[in-house]
Formats: structure tokens, C-alpha cells, sequence
């Protein structure tokens, strides 16, 4: 069994939202990484993951994005207490809303980061650099290219 995790690439002038993880937090304790949560048990319902990925963003940053959201890619990994996770990341737009810290049990800082200055930044984890990437791509149109 798998838990159902989701993030948002948010872009905006240039620039990508990203957090930093709270050091309460149990997976990946006071890492930059992108906003996003797990999805919650709804029964029979549509558009879970695109409905989560816009309520993660807005409860961690105070950030809205448009509705319209674009599949980047998947990947799963085991959490340090050997949770089995798929993760989806979505591309979304900058809606409206002041991005800050919501809650410090979550989130410790956010952050408004360039591609290049996450992908240089070497205490990020190849994880966020990777969404970034494959992100970046969607937004430009070149999606498959050195991929």
C-alpha cells in the first residue's frame, strides 16, 4: 500500500515558491522543498490530487494558484520509517496571496527561488531540483528534452 503524496511547482515572475520543511517534521526534517501533503480519504470523488495539491499550497504558504494545473511527473520513494510514497507533482500558476510560513509544525520558512539558484544550491536534494527541472520544461513548451 502506497500513501498519495502531492506537490505544486508554483511559478511566478521568474521564480518558484519552495519551503522549508519544519525540523518537527518527520520525512525530510528541515529541507527546501516544494509545498504540497498527502491525500486524505474522500470515498468516490474526481480531481483529488489536483483539489489536494491547491489546499497543501494554500494551508503551507497562504498561496492560491489558478485552477488550471499541469502534470510534471511521479515518483516514489520510502520515508525514513518505511512508508511507501508515490509523489505527483502538478505545475501551477501564482494565483494571488502573500507566501509565508502557516504553520511552524509544517514549515519554517518559504522561500521565492530562482531554477538556478535551487539547482546550484547544494543542501537541496535532487529530489526538488528534479521537479524543478522536469517544471521548467512544461513551462517553456519542451517537455521530453534531456529527459
Amino acid at each position: 500500500m502506497f500513501v498519495v503524496n502531492v506537490e505544486g511547482a508554483v511559478h511566478s515572475d521568474g521564480k518558484w515558491l519552495m519551503i522549508r520543511r519544519s525540523d518537527k517534521e518527520d520525512h525530510a526534517s528541515g529541507m527546501i522543498a516544494l509545498p504540497g501533503g498527502k491525500a486524505e480519504r474522500e470515498g468516490n470523488t474526481s480531481d483529488i490530487l489536483e483539489r489536494t495539491v491547491k489546499r497543501e499550497i494554500e494551508e503551507e504558504t497562504g498561496v492560491l494558484v489558478h485552477d488550471k494545473l499541469t502534470y510534471v511527473h511521479n515518483t516514489s520513494f520510502v520515508t525514513e520509517k518505511g512508508i511507501h510514497v508515490v509523489d505527483i507533482v502538478f505545475l501551477c500558476k501564482y494565483k494571488s496571496g502573500e507566501a509565508s510560513a502557516k504553520d511552524p509544525n509544517e514549515v519554517s520558512e518559504v522561500l521565492w527561488m530562482t531554477a538556478e539558484e535551487i539547482l546550484e544550491d547544494p543542501f537541496i536534494e535532487i529530489w526538488p531540483k528534479n521537479s524543478i527541472r522536469f517544471a521548467r520544461q512544461k513551462l517553456s513548451g519542451k517537455e521530453g528534452e534531456g529527459q
